[in-house]
């Protein structure tokens, strides 16, 4: 469930990390893609980042990135990009090569990626903004799943799902 812009404004300065807006949204559903050279290339300071192949030749491959720059890398630098309308997928059934989101939800698990850098989806402002809120009524966090784990417990609905996995 997608919440809107305004919903998102008590996620602050997280929340475009945890949800694209609705203008971006729409903009990279219409935004043209090349499965074929749209790549994510290594780079020596910001560890991957987007870019297009210019050419490929003995091993290697000449990337040049969306901040502008040329870069040639060998063959295995290089990986395959998904189209800009799975970013921050929350489904993870949905992407089909590599995982571009910080935090999705793959059935009853949230799986999180360290983006090698801080940023500020984990302070108090963030956690309140997910306390009492069900799953599907903000976007995936790990703060949704212990709040939600906390609930259970409060409410015992915990202990009678364990009780009916045992029968």
């Amino acid at each position: 469930m997608a919440s809107s812009d305004s919903e998102m404004a008590v996620f602050g300065e997280a929340a475009p990390y945890l949800r694209k807006s609705e203008k971006e949204r729409i903009e990279a559903q219409n935004k043209p893609f090349d499965a074929k050279s749209s790549v994510f290339v290594a780079h020596p300071k910001e560890s991957f980042v987007k870019g297009t192949i210019q050419s490929r030749e003995s091993g290697k491959v000449t990337v040049k990135t969306e901040g502008g720059e040329t870069l040639t890398v060998k063959e295995d630098q290089v990986f395959s990009m998904n189209p800009p309308k799975y970013d921050k997928i929350e489904d993870m059934w949905k992407p089909t090569c590599c995982l571009p989101s910080l935090q999705t939800y793959s059935g009853l698990f949230c799986v999180t990626v360290n983006p090698y850098k801080w940023l500020p989806v984990y302070n108090p402002e963030v956690v309140l903004a997910y306390r009492g809120k069900k799953r599907q009524e903000a976007p995936p966090h790990i703060f949704s799943i212990s709040d939600n784990a906390y609930q259970f417990m409060l409410t015992g609905e915990c202990l009678i799902s364990f009780e009916l996995l045992l029968q």
